[in-house]
């Protein structure tokens, strides 16, 4: 067993494995391969992971306003003068009737 891990059977196995999934997702597979082997060795110990949480961000206000041409006028509202009231469309007239044809009665 101890011939399997030779460098160039190592290298062999690492031409196919960049062959099979290019350049763009080895890192990400490494990366997946070791969280989850982490995971694993945690697991085994029987210590619960603690979660890392982010560093926490300060807000800090802009150290000068905004200069006035870049500042945005403040807009009051008006209401209309008057308010508008709906009024329905004027009816249709409809067209002038045409005369029918006079129907012949069966004798």
């Amino acid at each position: 067993m101890g011939e399997l891990f030779q460098p160039t059977h190592l290298l062999v196995i690492g031409v196919i494995v960049f062959l099979l999934f290019g350049a763009k997702r080895l890192p990400e597979l490494g990366k997946g391969l070791g969280e989850g082997l982490k995971g694993f060795k945690e697991g085994i110990k029987g210590e619960p992971a603690a979660p890392q949480a982010p560093p926490p961000q300060q807000y800090a206000p802009p150290a000068q306003p905004y200069p006035p041409q870049y500042a945005q006028p403040q807009q009051q509202y008006a209401p209309p003068a008057q308010p508008q009231q709906y009024a329905p469309p004027a009816p249709v007239a409809a067209p002038p009737a045409q005369p029918q044809p006079p129907v012949e009665q069966p004798r």
